[in-house]
């Protein structure tokens, strides 16, 4: 006669060591799904307002679409539900936003959801002071992290007769919102909006204030100097700091090229690893200072002119480019996980210093609009080497519909390349 198994006989399953929730639906996040999923047995879920390509028709993850989640009358009862959900099944659950406003939804909201999140997150002041960019570079200046020169505008003085020359700022200058990923600026909408401005003279700088404050802006602006260098002068640190306030993971990148259509301006398209111990033992003394947890994402310029890497911001999430540290040979996620999950963090940060490259765009795109020529051989070596790595592009991951989807965004790059590039 067959005996009834355990299931069959309703007996309770045992839980899964933990379950990861990322927030959000782009590259970024199905990034961070791969680095889930390459290290751990589990299939992470992925709650976003809306089904970018990032994720879709993919095949590694369970995916939830919630209109409005990124309202906070939407975001908290949608989240809690599925953490109370999640918690019958796993032993821990990890959540990992992978946009600014997640992030502070996150952290403003974070007491509310009973401890049932294994990995901490900035408090919300905290948050408020890195995204003010005054503060930011108060604090930056007091643990000797180098910045450029900036004036912080106020609306009043950015829509008044404020004048960069005055100021003592020579042309071109940078012009940018103070966050350009916050709900604010992004919800605002006029002809020739982009997340950085580089503006060339008087007529062009006070057009541009006008014309963002017009569309119903009221933050501040953030007005630099413009550090002389093309793509390949960005640099892009991303970091892990453990529950305890201290720094477990830096992992290095020189841009090779950035997007420039005007709503991802800025973005990197591809990224050589890099290593710099100077650099690292800075950005590792200023988190552990402030006690900083959670993931950060740095974006710096090097100075040729004074042989200075200078900080602009600092994100309080992995880098929606951060898959590139998986081709430095780490594995951010895993990180978090041996931490926050198992206790058992590592004794000593890693600093990546190996050379490889990541890239979002094809290489057609990459080798024409890379200027440095030193940097064309070096990705041609790199890629001829198979030291090659791209976010969207899974063997693991093969249904038609989503190969089909990927293809099309990543051979749109050309045509998106042609319409919009321009030299800086």
């Amino acid at each position: 006669m067959k005996t009834k198994s355990k299931r069959e006989e309703g007996a309770p399953q045992k839980k899964e060591k933990f379950l990861p929730i990322l927030l959000g639906s782009d590259e970024n996040v199905y990034g961070n799904v791969r680095l889930f999923r390459e290290a751990f047995p589990v299939t992470p879920l992925v709650l976003c307002g809306a089904l970018l390509v990032g994720v879709r028709k993919s095949r590694l993850c369970e995916v939830r679409v919630v209109p409005g989640l990124d309202r906070e009358e939407v975001f908290v009862p949608t989240l809690r539900a599925v953490l109370e959900e999640k918690g019958k099944e796993a032993e821990k659950i990890v959540v990992v936003p992978c946009s600014d406003y997640y992030a502070e939804l996150l952290s403003r909201h974070y007491g509310e959801f009973e401890g049932r999140i294994s990995n901490a997150t900035l408090p919300p002041e905290q948050i408020e002071e890195l995204n003010r960019k005054d503060r930011f570079y108060e604090i930056c200046k007091k643990y000797r992290l180098d910045f450029p020169k900036t004036r912080v505008l106020t609306r009043e003085e950015g829509a008044g007769s404020l004048s960069p020359a005055e100021e003592g700022f020579s042309y071109p200058v940078v012009l940018k919102p103070e966050n350009s990923n916050a709900t604010e600026y992004l919800h605002c909408h006029f002809p020739g909006k982009k997340k950085v401005f580089f503006l060339h003279d008087e007529e062009q700088y006070k057009k541009t204030v006008e014309a963002v404050y017009a569309a119903g802006y009221t933050g501040k602006l953030i007005l630099q100097e413009f550090i002389p260098g093309g793509d390949d002068a960005m640099r892009v640190v991303n970091t892990y700091s453990g529950n305890d306030g201290r720094v477990r993971l830096l992992c290095l990148g020189q841009a090779v090229l950035e997007e420039y259509s005007p709503a991802t301006l800025g973005n990197y398209a591809a990224v050589i690893t890099r290593g710099d111990d100077d650099l690292y033992e800075k950005i590792e003394g200023f988190l552990n200072a402030i006690h900083y947890v959670g993931f950060a994402n740095f974006d710096l310029k090097y100075d040729r002119r004074t042989g200075k890497t200078l900080v602009f911001e600092i994100n309080n999430r992995p880098g929606r480019s951060s898959f590139f540290t998986r081709a430095a040979g780490c594995n951010l996620m895993k990180t978090m996980v041996e931490d926050a999950v198992e206790g058992k963090p590592c004794p000593t940060p890693i600093r990546t210093a190996k050379t490889a490259l990541w890239t979002e765009v094809p290489r057609g795109v990459l080798m024409k609009y890379t200027e440095n020529e030193e940097l064309k051989r070096e990705i041609k070596a790199l890629w001829k080497k198979g030291t090659l790595y791209r976010t969207l592009f899974c063997r693991e991951d093969k249904g038609l519909r989503r190969r089909a989807a990927v293809l099309r965004y990543y051979y749109s790059f050309y045509k998106n390349y042609r319409k919009y590039y321009f030299k800086k």
